[in-house]
C-alpha cells in the first residue's frame, strides 16, 4: 500500500496541468507546511526566525523542467536576488538550484551562462551554492557540469543519491575535486535498471558512501530524516574522531522539526533546506510520496478548512 501511494504521488508530480493548476491558485491543500512562502521576503522572515533557534538554512527558488530560455534566465535572476537578500540580511543561508531550472534541457549554453551569473554573484556575497540533483537522465549531465564550474569556482557543491548504482563509482571520481557534497537517498521513481529497488540496498549504499566521503576528508552534508541514519553517522564520527567541522545534517523544512532542535541541542550543524516560490506542486508531491505521515496533515488541513 504505501510503495502504491508513492507511486502514485510520484506519477502526479510529474503532472503539467497540475503544476499550472497549482501556480494558478498558490499555496493551498497543506502545501505551506513544507514551503515558505511565494517571495523571497516571505522567505527571508522563515529564514530569520530558524536562524534565530540556531538552524542553518539552504534555500530554494522552486522550479523545474524548465523548456524555454526566457523562463531560465528569469529563474537565474531570482537566484541571484535571493543570493543579494541573504547578504543583506546577514543570514546565515546557503542556495540551492536544480539544472533544469537554469536551462538544462535547453542547451549548454544557456545553463552555463546562468550558472556562472549566479555564482559571480554569490562569491561577491560570499554565499555557497548546492546544485540539486534530479533524475537519473539527468544525472550524468549534472555531475559534468558541477566539475567544470567546481575547477572555476570554489562555493560549489553538488548532491549524490544513494539509490543508484553509479553513486560508489560517482563518489570515487569526485574526490579529485574534494567536493563538499550533500548525500540523499533519493526521491525520484527510477528504474530497477539504474537504482536499488529495495530499501535496504539503498540504507547499506547510503551508509557506504557516507563513511567513504567522511574519510576522504571531505565536507558531508547527510540530508536524512531516518534515525538509522543520523545514529550511523554519529557513531561513525566518533570512531574515527571526525571533526564536527566537516559534516552537517540537512533536513527538509517542515519535517521533523523537533529532532532539527535536538541536534542543534547536541552540538550539530542542523541545515534546513527551505524552498520558496509558486511552482512548488512537483516538490510538493514529492514530499507526499516520501512518508504516508506527510499525507495524513495535509489532510487534517483540509478537512479544518
Amino acid at each position: 500500500m504505501e510503495q502504491a501511494m508513492r507511486n502514485f504521488f510520484l506519477f502526479l508530480s510529474k503532472n503539467k496541468p497540475m503544476t499550472k493548476l497549482a501556480k494558478k491558485y498558490g499555496l493551498r491543500f497543506g502545501a505551506g507546511r513544507f514551503v515558505a512562502g511565494s517571495s523571497i521576503l516571505q522567505a527571508v522572515e522563515v529564514i530569520r526566525e530558524l536562524n534565530s533557534q540556531n538552524l542553518v538554512v539552504t534555500i530554494d527558488y522552486l522550479g523545474e523542467f524548465v523548456d524555454n530560455e526566457r523562463e531560465a534566465n528569469e529563474m537565474a535572476l531570482e537566484c541571484v536576488e535571493a543570493i543579494r537578500a541573504i547578504g543583506r540580511e546577514n543570514l546565515k543561508s546557503q542556495l540551492s538550484l536544480k539544472m533544469t531550472s537554469m536551462g538544462l534541457d535547453i542547451s549548454e549554453g544557456v545553463v552555463m551562462k546562468n550558472m556562472r551569473l549566479i555564482l559571480d554573484e554569490a562569491t561577491k556575497q560570499g554565499v555557497f551554492v548546492t546544485i540539486d540533483m534530479e533524475d537519473y537522465t539527468r544525472c550524468g549531465k549534472t555531475i559534468d557540469i558541477f566539475k567544470r564550474l567546481k575547477s572555476e569556482y570554489d562555493n560549489i557543491g553538488t548532491v549524490i543519491q544513494a539509490y543508484l548504482y553509479r553513486t560508489e563509482k560517482d563518489i570515487d571520481d569526485l574526490n579529485a575535486y574534494s567536493p563538499n557534497l550533500r548525500l540523499v537517498k533519493g526521491a525520484y521513481k527510477e528504474s530497477p535498471e539504474v537504482a536499488f529497488p529495495d530499501k535496504k540496498d539503498v540504507d547499506d549504499n547510503f551508509k557506504k558512501i557516507i563513511k567513504t566521503h567522511l574519510l576522504n576528508g571531505n565536507y558531508t552534508a547527510i540530508a536524512t530524516h531516518d534515525d538509522e541514519m543520523i545514529e550511523y553517522t554519529k557513531r561513525l564520527v566518533e570512531e574515527y574522531k571526525i571533526p564536527r567541522e566537516q559534516f552537517e545534517f540537512q533536513m527538509l523544512f517542515g519535517i521533523r522539526v523537533e529532532r532539527q532542535h535536538e541536534l542543534v541541542k547536541e552540538g550539530y550543524k542542523m541545515r534546513v533546506y527551505v524552498p520558496y516560490g509558486t511552482d512548488w506542486y512537483g516538490y510538493f508531491m514529492r514530499r507526499l510520496a516520501e512518508r504516508p505521515a506527510n499525507v495524513a496533515f495535509v489532510l487534517k488541513g483540509v478537512i479544518k478548512k
